[in-house]
C-alpha cells in the first residue's frame, strides 16, 4: 500500500510552492491580497481534507486546480470589474506551472514584463484587449479595425515572440537574437 504524505510533508510542499500557487490564483483574480488569502485557504483545505495525497505531484496538481477554482469563486463573490484570462489560457498556464521546473520566484514574471514593455504599442493593445479586458478575437478585430484572421495570426505570433523573448532573457534558448520564422 502506498504511503501518504504526512501533514508536515504536505505543509512543506505547499510552502515550497507558495509563490507558484499564489501566482496561479493571482492570474485569475489580479489582486495580490486575494491571491495570498486563496493560498492560505488552499493550505487549510489540504491540511483538513479527508483525502490523502500519496505524492507531491498529486498534492501540487490538486493545489493549483483548487487555487484556480477559489479564484473563480472569489471573482463571483466580488462581482467588481476584474480582468481575467480566458479559461483556455488559464489551462495552458496551469499545465506550465505543473510541468515547468521551479525558478526563483519573480525571474520569469520579470522577463515577461520586460518583454511586454519592449513590444510595440499595437501588440500590447491587442494583448490588453484580448486577455485583460476579456474581449473575444472578434471584438479585438472590430476595435482595432483589422480582419479576424489577421488578429488570430497576430495573437499567435505575439505568443511565440513573447515565449522566445522570455527564453532569451532567462538564458534557455542559447540564442542571442530573434529566432528565424
Amino acid at each position: 500500500m502506498p504511503m501518504k504524505l504526512t501533514e508536515q510533508e504536505v505543509l512543506q510542499v505547499l510552502m515550497k510552492s507558495r509563490t507558484r500557487i499564489s501566482a496561479a490564483a493571482w492570474v485569475v483574480v489580479h489582486d495580490a491580497h486575494a491571491a495570498e488569502d486563496i493560498f492560505q485557504n488552499v493550505a487549510l483545505k489540504a491540511m483538513t481534507r479527508e483525502v490523502s495525497f500519496e505524492t507531491e505531484g498529486a498534492l501540487l496538481s490538486w493545489a493549483f486546480i483548487t487555487a484556480r477554482r477559489e479564484g473563480i469563486d472569489w471573482l463571483r463573490r466580488h462581482r467588481r470589474e476584474t480582468h481575467c484570462l480566458d479559461s483556455e489560457i488559464l489551462e495552458v498556464l496551469e499545465q506550465e506551472w505543473l510541468t515547468a521546473p521551479t525558478r526563483p520566484s519573480g525571474e520569469r514574471i520579470e522577463a515577461l514584463q520586460d518583454c511586454l514593455e519592449s513590444a510595440p504599442e499595437s501588440a500590447r493593445r491587442i494583448l490588453r484587449l484580448r486577455y485583460f479586458d476579456g474581449c473575444s478575437c472578434e471584438e479585438v478585430a472590430e476595435q482595432m479595425g483589422i480582419g479576424l484572421n489577421a488578429i488570430y495570426k497576430r495573437v499567435s505570433r505575439l505568443h511565440e515572440s513573447l515565449r522566445e523573448c522570455i527564453e532569451r532573457k532567462l538564458g534557455n534558448s542559447g540564442v542571442a537574437g530573434p529566432q528565424p520564422q
